[in-house]
């Protein structure tokens, strides 16, 4: 498809007010300090008028309180810069972007079965299923309309897949184990790996060995979906462990067994989360960020960058805490003494009234 598109046919698409001219043609998508009078850019903040002032992006997603600040840049080429004013530019160019994937650079696809794939004779296949080179789709298997399962993956034994599903290259979605619609996973994800569940057994020398503890869950995630790169989810050992609707991982994510994670919850790179953790609806979890085992987490709670969450957080509101690596008993002792700190500081305070 051409990428020549006029700034008018994409207000005709998503919307929004445009000042200047509508016959604009866009070739591409571009940050501020890289675009060109063909480009279209967007500032989601005041803080980036100076970056804004100084760039050549033909037309810019504004806010209206940022119009002027977009029209009136230096050198502007022939019939002037273009400013495209919604009240959420951040989401307006989140919706651009879904746009220009599907219409103007959408992802090729293998049309049907490539003949290097495996399909199991039991496995049941929708309409407009794309099976990738070298994949596996096992006995009972279920993969609905539209799915796109692509090359190297494996759908084992009774996993399901939803319609209009995406698995990128190299995913696992292990037996049993099922995936809502509209979901995309990314390239080397497993999900349904068996959860770390060993029994110690004492030894003769003083030592123990650990006794698998066989992990008998499944996985269910819920529609719209996204998990990044490199991720694993854990089966549960018993029940299951469920990412439910909307919720959205990043890269290098660990989700223990038997975790719950609730509708619409984001997690930054790295984030690990230990077994029987239950994660609220609607919250974040920053990179790094760390969730113990079987704590809870109620809907509405925000995880700073590199926290450890040591406890069950019952109210929604923004949470930080990072502490400096000591010996335990040290680091015990700092940690009861710092929780105190607010006490001591009113107590001086007090003292420090009555000797003035």
């Amino acid at each position: 498809m051409n990428t020549h598109l006029t700034l008018a046919r994409l207000q005709a698409a998503l919307g929004g007010d445009v000042l200047g001219p509508g016959e604009r043609v866009v070739s591409r998508l571009a940050p501020l300090e890289d675009a060109d009078p063909q480009s279209l850019a967007f500032v989601a903040h005041p803080r980036y008028v100076t970056a804004l002032q100084r760039s050549r992006a033909g037309v810019v997603i504004a806010a209206p309180d940022l119009a002027s600040a977009v029209l009136q840049r230096p050198d502007p080429p022939p019939g002037g810069w273009c400013a495209w004013l919604f009240s959420d530019p951040y989401l307006a160019f989140a919706r651009l972007t879904q746009w220009w994937r599907a219409h103007v650079a959408p992802r090729p696809l293998v049309q049907g079965i490539h003949p290097t794939a495996w399909v199991h004779p039991a496995a049941r296949l929708g309409h407009g299923v794309a099976v990738g080179p070298l994949a596996v789709i096992d006995e009972d298997a279920v993969v609905e309309d539209g799915a796109v399962i692509g090359a190297r993956v494996h759908v084992q034994a009774r996993a399901r897949v939803g319609a209009g599903t995406r698995l990128d290259s190299g995913v696992v979605l292990g037996y049993d184990c099922r995936i809502g619609r509209r979901c995309l996973v990314h390239g080397g994800t497993v999900i349904g790996a068996d959860g770390f569940g060993f029994a110690p057994q004492a030894r003769v020398d003083g030592g123990c060995s650990w006794i698998k503890i066989e992990q008998l869950g499944a996985v269910r995630i819920g529609d719209d979906v996204e998990i990044g790169a490199n991720c694993c989810i854990d089966r549960g050992a018993l029940g299951d462990t469920v990412l439910e609707d909307g919720v959205k991982l990043d890269n290098l994510i660990q989700i223990g067994h038997n975790v719950r994670v609730g509708a619409h919850t984001a997690m930054a790179g790295c984030v690990g989360v230990a077994g029987s953790a239950r994660i609220g609806a609607y919250c974040t979890l920053g990179g790094g960020a760390i969730v113990l085992g079987h704590l809870e987490l109620a809907d509405h709670v925000h995880i700073s960058a590199a926290s450890v969450v040591m406890r069950s957080i019952r109210q929604p509101g923004q949470y930080s805490g990072v502490f400096p690596i000591d010996d335990n008993r040290a680091w015990e002792k700092n940690a009861a003494t710092l929780r105190q700190l607010h006490a001591l500081r009113e107590r001086l305070k007090a003292l420090e009234r009555r000797t003035t």
